[in-house]
């Protein structure tokens, strides 16, 4: 195998947040096929959680600690200890904190840009300071946005221009949600994300990557490149390949035993955390729609420890019996929405959650909670993947609801189960995710001509797309067709059980 010092290397920096190293890492893995050189950076504590994970692949990806700074008082340090250098259950009100730990790091990045000497940055959200490092470095660096095109356009469109409408209509807030947004636009928060978030875009060096893919965002690519002033580059519908040791999980027998699309799996990432009275009613829905499910539930790191069954409502699981699963903690999600007996995502459509739904075809039961989450719910019902549990006026979620949107997903009225397996995943969305990001052996390294090239690269991609062979295309206009088909479900909205559009 080549050493690393005959690749074409690439540092990539995500945010804290798993939901952003998880696509970054997924990126790496492609890049590392093709002849790149990854280092990985991020706190320790992230790290040791994809170790195993880059191990079993056996790429050339180094893994490079970032170390955070000691805060000084207030907060006290012994407040924030590195097991917390993460949002993976991480106390809530501790948020701030890590944010404020993770902008005083830029000398201790500095240090690590300048060892390595990277041939490029790739770079995230929250780390305009990054970009800024590299061009001291004379290294080109590039802006990687992990969220979908239609929800960066909208909060682009709504720090540009408040006072008119989004362009896309179809994309329009609950008022509840309304009320978030203009409150958020009001705080000193908004200054803050919105230098962040403007900066990021400005200092990427000509081009602009995105988890995206055209055919389903392509006007809202298009739209936030008009915003940007730069060329917005779509990598590809990026998530992780299950892991075939999942199989043997208690999980997944259980699920084993369930009849074919009976069950509905539910789960709110790892960084939202249901308040008690959320607990209540969606666990009130899952009861009453008398579907099977399995219910992943999540404590924040810090909280006095409580076992699933006293955070559920008194008497639930005795009542559901061997109808549900809850599980603490974790679950091999894209396992089990891979399998046959699932017919339903109750999710709060973060984005790698929204990309694994549509790989998988797996409807969707819309639960939005916080950040993209609103847009993305916007977005699946709008392309007729899925249907929105909306709130009550003051944004309370209410458990018949959920229990009605979850049987309009998984039975009919007679209590059959809905013939949504027609639709079954597509190849095609492997061969998109397999497509050459870049070809390291025609880039050469460590000045924008490198930048340039990468352009090139990827107009060559984008050509290739379009003039793809036509019959994955026919394919698809033929699962629309069946899928409108399936109308005959008598709901207010279509869900179209197909996965995904063979890009």
């Amino acid at each position: 195998m080549d050493t690393k010092h005959s690749k074409i290397s690439v540092l990539m920096f995500p945010w804290l947040a798993y939901g952003h190293i998880s696509p970054y890492l997924e990126l790496a893995k492609k890049l590392a096929k093709r002849n790149f050189f990854i280092y990985l950076c991020s706190t320790p504590i992230n790290l040791s959680s994809i170790k195993k994970n880059i191990e079993e692949f056996s790429l050339p990806i180094e893994l490079v600690e970032l170390h955070l700074p000691t805060l000084p008082e207030p907060p006290p340090s012994p407040e924030f200890p590195p097991h917390y250098h993460t949002t993976n259950g991480l106390p809530p009100h501790l948020m701030s904190t890590l944010k404020k730990a993770f902008g005083m790091a830029n000398e201790n990045f500095y240090e690590i840009l300048n060892t390595l000497k990277p041939d490029f940055l790739i770079y995230d959200i929250l780390q305009p300071w990054a970009p800024a490092i590299a061009k001291q470095l004379n290294i080109p660096a590039i802006y990687f946005i992990t969220t979908g095109a239609v929800n960066t356009s909208f909060m682009f469109h709504v720090l540009k221009d408040p006072s008119n409408e989004f362009h896309f209509p179809e994309i329009g807030l609950h008022g509840y949600e309304s009320v978030t947004l203009t409150n958020f636009l009001k705080s000193s928060e908004k200054d803050s994300f919105t230098e962040c978030f403007i900066e990021c875009l400005k200092r990427s060096s000509e081009i602009v990557l995105i988890k995206s893919f055209r055919e389903i965002e392509g006007k809202y690519i298009d739209y936030l490149s008009e915003l940007a002033g730069k060329e917005i580059i779509p990598v590809g519908p990026i998530v992780k390949e299950p892991n075939n040791k999942d199989e043997q999980s208690d999980i997944i027998k259980w699920l084993d035993k369930k009849d074919e699309s009976s069950t509905v799996f539910v789960s709110f990432g790892s960084e939202y955390f249901l308040s008690e009275m959320e607990m209540k009613e969606m666990g009130h829905g899952l009861e009453l729609s008398n579907v099977n499910f399995i219910w992943v539930v999540r404590f924040p790191g810090g909280e006095k420890k409580r076992t699933v069954e006293e955070a559920l409502p008194e008497g639930f699981l005795a009542r559901i019996g061997k109808r549900g699963m809850a599980v603490e903690g974790w679950a091999p999600q894209g396992k089990i929405l891979a399998h046959a007996n699932i017919g339903g995502f109750v999710s709060h459509c973060g984005s790698s959650s929204l990309m694994e739904s549509i790989k998988y075809g797996v409807p969707i039961i819309a639960i939005p909670m916080q950040l993209d989450q609103p847009i993305n719910a916007k977005l699946v019902e709008h392309i007729g993947i899925g249907v929105e549990v909306v709130r009550d006026e003051n944004g309370r979620l209410q458990g018949e609801k959920v229990a009605t949107m979850t049987k309009n997903v998984v039975v009919e009225k007679n209590g059959k189960v809905v013939e949504l397996k027609c639709l079954r995943p597509c190849n095609h969305f492997d061969e998109m995710q397999d497509l050459e990001f870049f070809k390291g052996d025609e880039i050469r390294s460590g000045s924008n001509g490198g930048c340039k090239g990468i352009i090139v690269l990827w107009k060559t991609i984008q050509d290739r797309l379009e003039s793809e062979d036509e019959t994955w295309k026919l394919e698809l206009q033929w699962h629309l067709m069946r899928a409108d088909l399936l109308e005959k479900l008598e709901k207010p909205l279509k869900i179209r059980r197909w996965s995904l559009l063979g890009l």
